[in-house]
């Protein structure tokens, strides 16, 4: 069976393969595994889950890093949730992951102290701390991110199994700089040039920046470590759909 793993960014794609992919560009890393960089957001992680599906995938993973939402989860820590919450018209209702190729991968990967329990999801950057405290309070959810319901609901249309492997990059008490907002673009991509641009005239903003930047390189550290099981994996081939 093939696996389809959908990354949004180009340094998380660098933490499972050193191949240079384009933005919605499907690529075999090897014979079992087929990536796509998605680029951010639920609306590219469709799409991109899509063209998995459609190019022969019978499952997929959502990789990458998420902010903690949560007290205690600090930078690296590693995120497989057995429960989801989609965001619906401001409103979260839930979508549950049981199958036994969850449950293989996480006694697979117990050495790395994955953290289970559900992710929220997010349709724009969650930038302040008191927003990703008050989304723990509706929710109860652990952690977020704005592709992992996406590929999640994609699998479900499709009637195929999910998971979802994310590392914590940014915790709960960070206040995101604003800078990260100001320099997404509507395909949810970062433009280098905005960015150094709100740095040279907000320049209160670079320790920040500069944190976010240690916190997300032991994120993708940790997925790094998860990638060495990647055959193991992608080698389960036993079958049960999301609920």
């Amino acid at each position: 069976m093939i696996t389809g793993i959908v990354i949004a960014l180009p340094d998380e794609v660098s933490s499972l393969s050193s191949t240079k992919i384009e933005k919605g560009e499907c690529v075999f890393i090897n014979e079992k595994t087929l990536i796509v960089r998605s680029g951010a957001g639920p609306e590219n992680a469709k799409k991109a889950a899509q063209s998995l599906i459609d190019q022969g995938a019978g499952r997929l993973i959502s990789w990458g890093c998420a902010a903690a939402l949560k007290t205690g989860l600090q930078p690296g820590d590693l995120v497989i949730p057995d429960t989801l919450h989609p965001e619906e018209h401001h409103q979260f209702s839930q979508l549950t992951i049981t199958s036994p190729w969850f449950q293989q991968v996480l006694e697979q990967l117990s050495a790395l102290q994955p953290f289970t329990g559900s992710l929220a999801e997010s349709r724009s950057i969650v930038a302040k701390s008191s927003d990703k405290k008050l989304i723990h309070k509706q929710t109860r959810a652990i952690a977020l991110d704005m592709e992992s319901i996406a590929v999640a609901k994609t699998a479900k249309a499709n009637n195929i199994d999910v998971l979802v492997i994310r590392c914590i990059a940014d915790p709960v008490t960070l206040n995101l700089p604003q800078a990260v907002c100001y320099a997404l673009n509507p395909q949810g991509d970062i433009v280098l040039i905005k960015l150094l641009w709100f740095l040279l005239t907000h320049p209160a903003e670079l320790p920040n920046l500069v944190k976010l930047g240690l916190n997300f390189n032991a994120a993708k550290n940790k997925l790094k470590l998860v990638a060495k099981h990647l055959d193991t994996i992608v080698g389960f081939e036993q079958y049960q759909a999301i609920q």
